[in-house]
């Protein structure tokens, strides 16, 4: 009989590599005779005992080269963090008692998080709370502060990069300003990584807001050189000198930010007379095959999760510092953004490259 067991979710929005993460974890446990079971659907799966399923090293087999999650995943339900009575944030006590239930129901002796910021702040209240949670940051953004890069990055940065390139050809061809929006709330890495690795001529990030003029002087400018196209590289976060950040309402009617790209194509096309057009990947960038590194870093996050758990280690998020896999404590790893700094060296080699930030 093995020795213990682990619980697994996947929470917030996909992210290529993840698979990669169970499978790591999966194998890494099968070491130490000890069993994992995964709840799908997030944090939600936890309280639905049909949502648990064990998993193994022969039904995971060859999943860390799929894209998604083979346990699903929500951003949405009970667990999203409330407002205590002095505005801070918490979560239910029943939720709570609910959640211990079911792990000593499934016999989960600990439970390991794959999420970012939000879904890593519910895990840190979990183990407030007394449970014992592993995190493991995930994001495409590569905006937590505690680690250097997290896995899916890298494959988001090859996708913009190879949008760029495909919307070369066909903006040559009508001597065209293509604008490509991209994911970045708060952070521009993927914007900033995705323009640089395309060849792209101009970038906008939400860490430097843009002036509009010297975004039409450098395309004019261009057009001057004989450049028959531009590319610029848009995070969705960005935002003008003079204004806020432009939002979209969904489906669904909530509101979130989106908007900027179709915002700089009629900017462009109105001062320039330009013939311009404006590409958001949206989705794309989460979707899809993982690069060889994310499934590589994705499965060494998922074997120290496992190290960690063996050694008692809980209330811990594994990280990744100076070139190695390491660890650092859940309360220093949430509500700290990672943004693109003056100083930053991507940023200088940037500008060095002749790349406008509209600044």
């Amino acid at each position: 009989m093995p020795s213990s067991r682990l619980g697994i979710i996947t929470a917030g929005g996909d992210c290529p590599g993840l698979n990669a993460v169970i499978r790591g974890i999966v194998c890494a446990a099968a070491q130490r005779d000890t069993e994992v079971v995964g709840f799908a659907e997030g944090y939600e799966g936890l309280l639905d005992p049909s949502c648990a399923r064990l998993l193994t090293p022969a039904n995971t087999r060859g999943i860390e080269s799929q894209g998604g999650t083979i346990l699903g995943s929500t951003n949405k339900g009970r667990f999203q963090l409330r407002r205590g009575p002095a505005g801070e944030p918490v979560l239910p006590d029943a939720l709570l008692r609910a959640t211990r239930h079911a792990m000593e129901q499934q016999r989960a002796a600990a439970l390991i998080v794959m999420g970012g910021d939000g879904s890593l702040r519910t895990a840190l209240h979990l183990s407030r709370a007394g449970i014992r949670v592993l995190g493991v940051p995930k994001t495409i953004d590569n905006d937590l502060d505690s680690t250097d890069v997290t896995f899916g990055f890298d494959t988001a940065v090859a996708r913009v990069a190879e949008a760029v390139g495909e919307l070369r050809t066909t903006a040559e061809s009508h001597r065209r300003v293509m604008v490509v929006e991209v994911m970045g709330r708060q952070s521009g890495w993927l914007a900033l990584h995705g323009a640089v690795a395309g060849g792209a001529d101009l970038v906008l990030l939400p860490e430097i807001p843009f002036d509009g003029d010297n975004i039409v002087k450098f395309i004019k400018e261009s057009e001057r050189r004989g450049q028959r196209s531009v590319i610029a590289v848009v995070a969705e976060g960005a935002r003008a000198k003079s204004g806020r950040q432009i939002r979209r309402q969904t489906s669904t009617g909530d509101s979130r930010l989106g908007g900027i790209g179709n915002y700089v194509e009629s900017l462009v096309a109105a001062r320039t007379g330009r013939e311009t057009r404006c590409c958001a990947l949206g989705h794309l960038q989460r979707g899809g095959t993982p690069t060889a590194f994310d499934r590589v870093l994705g499965q060494q996050f998922g074997v120290r999760a496992v190290e960690l758990a063996a050694d008692g280690m809980f209330g811990r998020m594994v990280s990744y510092r100076f070139g190695g896999v390491t660890d650092v404590a859940l309360a220093d790893a949430v509500n700290r953004r990672r943004t693109v700094t003056p100083d930053s060296q991507i940023l200088r080699h940037a500008r060095g490259l002749g790349i406008c930030l509209g600044e």
